[in-house]
């Protein structure tokens, strides 16, 4: 029996660790992006076509993906935003009764490289240890100068502004017309099921583009705004808290999920950093530290909040809500005195924990409040 693989493929790291497996379809121009790994056992659709994984090549750490195909229901955006991924075992059959076809041709479609028979375990626990990293899909046994010549002119993702990219570029509507609540929600990669979520709550939400102005906010005369979560680097996302806090300040009750809640960190005095490796799966423990409870997250982030469970440095204003409980960071804040708060969690995960899916049901509370007063 020959060991010869069929259509061999690798990842080759920027620190020269190489990783071979199969592409599961022959590849043309190597995909080139940071390596990054993500703990979901399921939800691979929801993963793929989450626009805060823009710019990246996505690891899986369960060890065989696709078994439940795909379908045209649970998307997060329109199509699948990542740029390469990588799996131990790639399902070659699906079944499940809301299924339409399998990942293998839903990611072909998409021309996106998946990478199978790669030791993902090993993988982790590379990233773990020397943190994320740019990497390159490629096919072959061995990487060319051209895919490490790609390698090495890929930008780091410090200092990208990504949610430009991804920002829809005209304003939409999502949810019934004559709705009582109005919310308008910056798109900075806002994921689907955050729009479905508002409509369940009998809200009408007007999807702006990243870049609109406070002016053409206010205009709208929005009962409530909302920062979505997305991808890159917050920091350079520097248009974002002008007009955010002219908004707050004006007395409109603002919600930040992720990116969002990163964005309220810098409008009101604090800092980002990135994190070695992030956090991305369904299990992050997180403490709510009003009550001592704590809840199940699910995480997509690769920068936090500078701060502590004590306070946030430079943001006097704001107060921590929430900790990690695996390394402390900041993974919730609120405003002294005005009704602005967020969370660097997804309470809005589908599928994933519902732990903290109330949030929707505190930023209506406080959307009512504005309302009567």
């Amino acid at each position: 029996m020959s060991l010869l693989r069929p259509n061999p493929g690798f990842l080759l790291l920027e620190d020269g660790t190489l990783f071979r497996g199969q592409l599961d379809a022959p590849a043309g121009v190597p995909a080139v992006a940071e390596v990054v790994f993500t703990t979901n056992m399921s939800g691979y659709q929801e993963v793929f076509t989450d626009p805060s994984y823009r710019g990246q090549i996505v690891a899986m750490t369960s060890p065989m993906i696709g078994n439940y195909g795909t379908n045209d229901e649970d998307s997060e955006s329109l199509a699948p935003q990542v740029s390469g991924v990588v799996v131990r075992e790639l399902s070659q059959s699906h079944s499940n009764w809301r299924a339409t076809g399998s990942l293998a041709a839903y990611l072909a479609q998409a021309q996106i490289q998946i990478l199978q028979g790669v030791d993902t375990r090993r993988l982790t626990r590379h990233l773990r240890t020397a943190g994320v990293m740019r990497g390159a899909i490629g096919a072959g046994v061995e990487p060319d100068s051209t895919c490490r010549e790609q390698l090495a002119a890929c930008p780091s993702m410090a200092g990208l502004d990504l949610a430009t990219v991804v920002s829809t570029k005209t304003a939409y509507s999502w949810g019934e017309g004559g709705s009582s609540r109005h919310i308008v929600a910056y798109d900075f990669g806002i994921k689907h099921n955050i729009l479905r979520l508002f409509a369940e709550r009998g809200c009408r939400t007007t999807v702006v583009p990243s870049k609109t102005s406070a002016s053409d906010v206010l205009a709208m005369k929005p009962d409530g705004v909302f920062l979505s979560n997305g991808p890159g680097d917050p920091e350079a996302v520097d248009y974002a808290p002008v007009a955010v806090r002219e908004i707050a300040e004006q007395g409109v009750p603002v919600f930040g999920i992720c990116l969002g809640h990163q964005i309220l960190g810098l409008t009101f005095g604090g800092k980002t950093f990135k994190l070695p490796y992030g956090h991305r799966g369904g299990n992050h423990p997180v403490k709510d530290l009003a009550t001592g409870r704590v809840l199940i997250t699910s995480q997509n982030h690769g920068f936090a909040v500078e701060g502590t469970e004590a306070g946030i440095p430079g943001a006097p204003d704001l107060e921590v809500t929430n900790v990690n409980l695996n390394d402390g960071s900041v993974e919730g804040l609120k405003h002294r005195s005005l009704a602005v708060f967020g969370v660097q969690y997804h309470p809005e995960a589908a599928p994933g924990p519902h732990d903290a899916r109330s949030l929707f049901d505190e930023f209506m509370s406080n959307v009512a409040k504005s309302q009567s007063a």
